[in-house]
């Protein structure tokens, strides 16, 4: 088995995994930087549509609030604070003035800003709708030029390195639960291997692909959060899960984002009778956050039996549309929607994971030398429910405080880096169909049972269905040879299975978690279900 040490092991490689090895790199740390796919493949902040808040006239206390209202009071204010904070100059600093990020400008040269649900001014610069990719295309070109950082493509972290359960010693199990690494599956070669780490930083991203529809990527099935479960890291408020309103749907199509600015810039939603119909459920209209939204929709769903609502672009001209949506523009063409000329259909999908592994406002989490930054973290930021174009922002500020306490700390502290045991691999193949039809079932049993609107019996009919399945796959993942799949099946039920457990102990409707009444009609439509197959 190989072995690696560094300074510093990033698992995951979007926004907020490449900001970190910047700072990390930055203070004259070693950085090793995994991704399960190619390096310009696979992260969701790539796919990230809306923008990044950033506003020179900047009113501190009026951002703060408008996240603290999203979040129905519940996100931490010490992380709203910091966010709101360190997040400008962080903007300003890397994105605008060093990777020269290709935002939206006038033409005398001045940033375009444009406004999202929740948000009480226009905040939000923007690359088109295109925003991740803008981002993160900059940043894996400049990653790779960095002396001291090393990208490990294809290459998925297994299981997280303790003192108590892989070092060589015996008597390093009476030390702390202490993170020094991570076993790595070498994708292409199928190979094990071991990198030791002073400091090992989970970035990758949330959960949506435990849900049977959502707008994350393939893969995005809870990684950082079980890896760091299994070792007895703390996780918390797993239940708020954010649904986005507005994911196009059409039968026989792909589900992909339809971005918040799209309501931003004049978007109205209406129903399949043409009617508007969210200016009577809250003061802000279409542009409400994103909780209220989608569960507007989804009655707007059960009483009219449709599959879908849509949103009306007609106040906008189809030139405007076309210039400032070219993205969402073509992908919805190509599924024979002209959204120029007509309205889009969208419906909710899973999005965003506002819990995580608890972290304080440096990055540390409840294990020694583990780090979690960006959507797989929670700080309390979002409490629970995310304001919009939050996600890339808090990406970039919580890569930055951990890496600055990272870099203090391993200057001032002693790291104890043990030899590892070997990983025993066994000889049998696992059964791809079987993994498929175990994830397809942990996908349906979450969205059918745990999905935007829950109740009781649900959520104990999927507590039921994916603790046998969590067994099974247990078993199956022991005595197999690992593969990519067989590791995102055994990441996926466990994430699966603390989601459910935290809306189990949660009966208080609130934010993106919402617990029905016994007597409350929660059905949607069956052509829905048909649409989505």
């Amino acid at each position: 088995m190989d072995t690696i040490q560094t300074d510093c092991l990033v698992i995951g490689a979007g926004l907020a995994g490449c900001s970190y090895a910047h700072y990390a790199r930055s203070q004259g740390l070693s950085v090793t930087l995994i991704c399960a796919d190619e390096l310009t493949t696979g992260a969701n902040s790539k796919w990230a549509q809306g923008g990044i808040i950033f506003d020179t006239s900047y009113h501190p206390e009026q951002l703060e609030r408008d996240i603290m209202v999203a979040s129905g009071d519940t996100a931490n204010p010490a992380a709203v604070s910091s966010l709101v904070r360190e997040g400008q100059s962080a903007v300003q600093s890397l994105l605008v003035d060093q990777l020269k990020v290709p935002f939206d400008r006038s033409d005398d040269g001045e940033l375009l800003r444009t406004r999202e649900g929740g948000h009480s001014d226009k905040r939000i610069i923007f690359s088109k709708d295109i925003t991740g990719r803008a981002i993160l295309g900059r940043f894996h070109d400049y990653v790779r030029t960095l002396d001291g950082v090393s990208i490990l493509e294809n290459h998925v972290a297994i299981d997280l390195l303790t003192l108590s359960h892989n070092s060589v010693y015996p008597l390093d199990k009476y030390k702390p639960i202490t993170c020094i690494g991570a076993y790595v599956l070498d994708s292409v070669q199928g190979e094990i291997k071991a990198i030791r780490a002073k400091k090992t930083v989970l970035a990758t991203g949330g959960l949506g692909q435990i849900f049977q529809n959502t707008t994350n990527q393939p893969g995005v099935v809870g990684h950082g959060i079980a890896m760091a479960k299994r070792v007895g890291a703390r996780v918390i408020d797993l239940e708020y899960i954010q649904f986005h309103p507005t994911v196009f749907l059409k039968k026989n199509c792909q589900l992909f984002l339809v971005s918040e600015a799209v309501r931003g810039e004049g978007g109205v939603l209406i129903n399949s009778e043409g009617k508007a119909f969210m200016d009577t459920q809250h003061p802000m209209g279409s542009l409400a956050p994103r909780d209220i939204v989608a569960r507007a929709i989804h009655r707007e769903l059960i009483s009219s039996g449709e599959p879908c609502v849509y949103i009306d672009l007609s106040s906008k001209s189809p030139h405007f549309i076309k210039d400032r949506f070219p993205s969402i523009y073509e992908r919805a063409l190509a599924c024979g929607v002209d959204i120029s000329r007509e309205p889009i259909p969208v419906a909710p999908a899973a999005h965003y994971t506002c819990g995580g592994v608890y972290t304080d406002l440096n990055g540390r989490s409840s294990v020694q030398h583990l780090n979690a930054i960006g959507e797989t973290a929670c700080t309390g930021l979002h409490g629970a429910n995310r304001l919009a174009s939050t996600s890339l922002l808090e990406c970039l500020v919580s890569a930055k405080l951990t890496a600055l306490a990272d870099s203090e700390a391993i200057a001032n502290e002693s790291f104890h880096l043990p030899e590892v045991r070997e990983w025993i691999s066994p000889e049998k193949t696992a059964d791809e169909v079987l993994i498929r039809q175990d994830m397809r079932l942990i996908k349906s049993t979450m969205w059918n049972y745990v999905g935007l609107v829950r109740s009781p019996r649900r959520l104990m009919r999927a507590r039921r269905i994916l603790s046998q399945l969590y067994e099974e796959i247990d078993s199956f993942y022991a005595g197999n040879r690992l593969t990519r799949s067989l590791i995102e099946l055994r990441n996926a039920v466990c994430a699966a299975q603390l989601v459910v457990h935290a809306a189990t102990l949660n009966s208080e409707s609130k934010g993106s978690h919402y617990v029905a009444r016994e007597d409350e009609d929660i059905d949607l439509p069956l052509e829905r279900h048909d649409v989505l197959k």
